[in-house]
């Protein structure tokens, strides 16, 4: 099957938008998490600090992955497809909190990315 190339640069573009706007997600999620503890009475600073590792791992991770896809490269493809089946895991403990305001949006995303990244073949 051959395809074209227009078109798979132009699927590869939507998932690294995709994957960039995640990517923002997680950092705005991170900064919010620094907002909370300095306002807080306390914390504890090694939680806080595995927290924000993690941010930054996950953040960074699909911003890479993200950069992968508009090079046209296979590096970026598992890790987005990854990220976003752990994301839709997420959505299921945030149904059960009832947290639908959450829910909905996380589900619709991640569903949406990892069908496009699924879609979009790198060369």
């Amino acid at each position: 099957m051959v395809q074209d190339p227009a078109k798979a640069a132009k699927a590869r573009a939507l998932v690294a938008s995709l994957l960039i706007v995640e990517s923002v997600l997680i950092a705005g999620l991170g900064l919010w998490l620094i907002f909370l503890t300095v306002t807080a009475d306390s914390f504890e600073f090694l939680p806080l600090l595995g927290v924000l590792l993690f941010v930054a791992l996950g953040s960074g991770g699909l911003a890479v992955s993200a950069i992968g896809y508009r090079r046209g490269k296979y590096f970026g493809r598992s890790p987005a497809v990854l990220a976003n089946l752990i994301a839709l895991g997420v959505v299921s403990y945030q149904i059960d909190a009832g947290l639908w305001i959450v829910a909905i949006p996380l589900a619709a995303l991640a569903a949406v990315t990892l069908a496009a990244a699924l879609r979009a073949i790198p060369e």
